[in-house]
């Protein structure tokens, strides 16, 4: 099975439907996204430059079982589509973040967030969070 994103004017991904790889089969039996993409056109009554062809197994740029990975991410809904890096993503989540087209992922300034909480703040379930207003990465405990 395929998968295709059905894709808004605002480049936003509206929902995900699977498509039967004998749908996408250009006249040489060669599965072609083209293909797939009139076949939704035709019966979803949706423009097919507004289908992209997106793989389940694809995550953080890489595919899940060793192949090529597809378009950074699986489109699930929600996603925003950059045509111009032919990717997938998630929402930015903070205004200060940078995209990584290469994984498809947004990163703070200062990085991933520090990995050296100790077993006791572990079991407390510290963790760390992003201060915006700050530009740092914040330890914090839930309120018992």
């Amino acid at each position: 099975m395929a998968h295709f994103a059905k894709i808004s004017d605002t480049s936003k991904v509206l929902t995900v439907l699977t498509l039967d790889n004998k749908d996408m089969l250009n006249a040489d039996g060669v599965e072609e996204e083209a293909v797939g993409q009139q076949y939704l056109e035709k019966h979803n009554n949706w423009p097919a430059e507004k289908w992209i062809q997106t793989s389940y197994n694809t995550s953080l740029g890489t595919h899940k079982l060793g192949g090529t990975p597809l378009r950074g991410n699986y489109a699930g809904i929600g996603k925003i589509w950059d045509e111009d890096n032919n990717i997938f993503y998630d929402k930015k989540p903070y205004a200060s973040w940078v995209l990584n087209t290469t994984t498809a992922t947004w990163h703070s300034p200062l990085g991933d967030a520090p990995d050296d909480l100790t077993d006791e703040e572990k079991a407390a379930m510290t963790h760390y969070v992003w201060n915006e207003a700050g530009q740092s990465w914040d330890k914090t405990t839930p309120a018992a």
